[in-house]
């Protein structure tokens, strides 16, 4: 699946995180290790900085268990409506 301009703009008005950002940390994740923990918690850091919000121990936890096990949904557009 594409990351579409739509999809884009639907992030960026809920996040506040800008368009460029997003597609920097979508191209690191692209060459990166999608099972490592420790890219996977360097991105959780990341956005937590560039969204303003905390992310706890518990919930990077759940994140990371998710990525690394592949329970993250095919149709990324519904996590956002």
């Amino acid at each position: 699946m594409g990351i579409t301009d739509s999809f884009l703009n639907k992030v960026e008005k809920k996040t506040n995180v800008s368009k460029e950002s997003i597609l920097a940390i979508a191209e690191r994740l692209k060459d990166g290790n999608l099972k490592d923990e420790k890219t996977i918690r360097g991105v959780i850091d990341e956005l937590s900085v560039l969204t303003g919000k905390s992310v706890s121990k518990e919930q990077s936890d759940k994140i990371v268990k998710a990525v690394v096990g592949d329970q993250i949904p095919s149709n990324l557009e519904d996590m956002i409506n």
